[in-house]
């Protein structure tokens, strides 16, 4: 007869069958061991040596920094409040609510050595912090690097933060396959222009450099100037066959808009027409699941709406349009035409995330 035992299996307690005899024989065994280990024993005092480390390393802190460096650091710990802090890149988040609750419960820092008595805070860490705090540049030079990469995954080709600085209004502009929708915002997020043309002769038949040059040369006719034409970077897969004129067509009315936009528009001869990606639009409107990218046409009607019961909407619609964009706007909704709500929601992501966010 067996008798269920625990074994420690695999970093896994696991269940074996055990015999009855052998469990008797080793319960006997450990009464015994345990009425031995009941005689009195040599108390030997317990040394925690982390303990000594952190003070060697609390200790050395203070020999890292001159007095008038500590000084500073601690004048900073002391006073700066929890947004003030936070504007030292090492102390985002966390680090900075523990820094203030931790002064306001125990009072405020006497030493660099106290500052490793706060959650989070190691001796690595604590010597990082204190040197942000000293060259607060170091933090900004990192915090502009982050930025440059993001905006390089975001837009191409890569642009200047000057020339972003100083951008005044955009064209968003988003090709289908029957249809290009462009939408015209000013820095303060008013649209000044919303409109969608179809051009159904596009994927008919062979594709046409003529064709495609007389189609979006009408297009481009009727778009306002502006200091940037923002352009969205998508295509499917090379490795759907299937999808592969879908790609062509794409390829194609990217390159025409391109060369054309650049030629009609171009000041000083500074390249205009920049491609944001999709998805980065996506994930800034929570319209990702996975991968995939859904319908926007929820976005923009919120956004619509605010703007007539708002009084600081995201997005301002002009009075006098707003109710053309409306009925615009309901007239595509059992259609989806996901271009039109496309190009508003590229040109509101793109102020917000290449534009207001380095100017700082």
């Amino acid at each position: 007869m067996n008798v269920p035992s625990l074994l420690l299996a695999g970093g896994r307690w696991r269940c074996f069958p055990v015999p009855l005899g052998f469990s008797l024989f080793q319960g006997l065994h450990n009464s015994c061991c345990r009425k031995k280990s009941t005689a009195p024993k040599k108390i030997i005092p317990h040394v925690d040596f982390s303990d000594e480390n952190a003070k060697e390393s609390g200790k050395a802190l203070d020999k890292l920094f001159s007095s008038e460096q500590q000084a500073s650091i601690l004048h900073v710990l002391n006073t700066a409040s929890n947004k003030e802090l936070e504007a030292f890149t090492l102390l985002r988040g966390k680090k900075s609510l523990s820094i203030v609750e931790h002064r306001e419960k125990f009072g405020p820092f006497q030493n660099l050595e106290s500052l490793m008595n706060v959650p989070l805070f190691q001796y690595k860490t604590t010597i990082q912090v204190c040197n942000s705090i000293l060259n607060p540049e170091t933090g900004g030079k990192k915090r502009k690097l982050q930025e440059n990469r993001l905006l390089r995954k975001l837009i191409k080709p890569e642009i200047g933060r000057e020339r972003l600085k100083a951008i005044n209004s955009i064209v968003s502009i988003v090709s289908g396959t029957r249809r290009i929708a462009w939408a015209h915002l000013d820095r303060k997020l008013t649209v000044l222009d919303w409109q969608q043309t179809e051009y159904c002769r596009l994927m008919k038949g062979t594709y046409l450099s003529s064709v495609y040059l007389e189609e979006i040369s009408s297009v481009i006719s009727k778009m306002p100037k502006a200091d940037f034409y923002v352009l969205e970077k998508t295509g499917p897969s090379f490795q759907n066959s299937s999808l592969f004129p879908v790609l062509l067509h794409f390829h194609i009315t990217e390159a025409m808009l391109c060369a054309l936009l650049n030629t009609t528009f171009t000041q000083d001869g500074h390249h205009q027409v920049l491609s944001m990606n999709r998805n980065a639009v996506g994930r800034h409107f929570e319209l990702m699941i996975g991968d995939t990218r859904t319908s926007g046409k929820e976005v923009v009607k919120q956004l619509l709406s605010e703007s007539v019961l708002k009084e600081e909407p995201r997005v301002f619609f002009p009075l006098d349009k707003i109710v053309h964009y409306r009925q615009m706007f309901s007239s595509t909704e059992q259609y989806r035409v996901e271009e039109l709500y496309d190009s508003l929601l590229q040109a509101i992501a793109f102020y917000e995330l290449a534009v207001f966010n380095t100017e700082s």
